[in-house]
């Protein structure tokens, strides 16, 4: 499985008077237009303000009609036939290390599916608001799985709490629970509720799923820390309950990601078919169901 995922340089924390980078609570909107941003320095209030950049795309149609495969984005899925999937839809540059805090939660017992913009750019460039979020491979391993965790990033604000969405109300708040027994702190996402239906964490076989918004600076501090990203990782794993016996999880195993990782790291995985995750089958490079049919 390839493992690239887009690196990105670690930036000074801007003044009041430098534009903020946006991230998904406020990609979230759908809208541009002037924020002014309220910073108290040195004992004295500083007004600031930055543009809000509407997402460029609606729908992966129209993404993957302008993008490049393996260039501009990447989609990363291991299907693992687990009841429950990880995933990190913003992931790359869109929200820095969504992916690999994805990645650690899925571990090697649950199905993880990433989204990833390999090219730094404005937020809204590649990001796919979630009730919109469409992407072929994402809605095939949801559709799927019993549950799901999506893994966001919201920008700096107030505590570092992690934000907790969805509609899988008891995984929600059982997560809450677990992660707080280790440490971190939690909050109900009042502003992002990740409760419509078309949510992408929602679009399960149980129509239900569970979204986390986490702060740039607390991803920051996981992926730094090897430790306190396997206890983060760990603690959302243990809240994921076992399937009930009379439901039979999905047994399809199957890595799924682009033609530049290659047949070798399915067959490092276990996996026993390898399938190219591409845009469509007359895009000049081999289709989703022509590597199905040559395996």
């Amino acid at each position: 499985m390839s493992n690239v995922i887009g690196g990105h340089a670690e930036e000074n924390r801007p003044r009041a008077t430098e534009l903020q980078p946006l991230e998904a609570s406020l990609g979230e909107q759908h809208s541009a237009g002037l924020i002014w941003d309220t910073s108290l320095v040195d004992g004295r209030f500083h007004m600031s303000k930055r543009w809000t950049m509407a997402d460029r795309y609606t729908s992966f149609t129209d993404l993957a009609a302008n993008e490049r495969l393996d260039i501009d984005y990447q989609i990363r899925v291991l299907e693992r036939g687990s009841d429950t999937v990880i995933l990190a839809p913003h992931g790359g540059w869109i929200e820095p290390d969504t992916s690999k805090i994805a990645e650690a939660i899925a571990g090697s017992v649950f199905s993880f599916y990433a989204f990833e913009s390999l090219r730094n750019a404005p937020h809204g460039h590649f990001h796919i608001t979630s009730h919109r979020f469409d992407e072929p491979n994402a809605v095939t391993i949801l559709g799927r799985s019993w549950t799901a965790i999506a893994v966001h990033g919201r920008r700096d604000e107030g505590t570092d709490a992690v934000w907790l969405g969805g509609r899988a109300i008891d995984l929600r708040d059982a997560v809450g629970n677990s992660l707080r027994s280790a440490g971190f702190e939690t909050e109900l996402n009042k502003r992002l509720p990740g409760t419509e239906a078309t949510n992408i964490c929602n679009r399960t076989r149980s129509g239900e799923g569970v979204q986390l918004e986490l702060s740039r600076r607390l991803r920051r501090q996981l992926v730094c820390d090897a430790n306190l990203l396997r206890s983060f990782a760990n603690a959302v794993q243990d809240s994921v309950p076992p399937p009930p016996v009379n439901r039979t999880p999905p047994t399809r195993q199957v890595l799924r990601t682009s033609p530049s990782a290659g047949r070798k790291a399915a067959l490092q995985h276990g996996y026993d078919r390898l399938v190219w995750a591409n845009r469509s089958p007359g895009s000049g490079r081999r289709s989703q169901h022509d590597a199905e049919k040559e395996s």
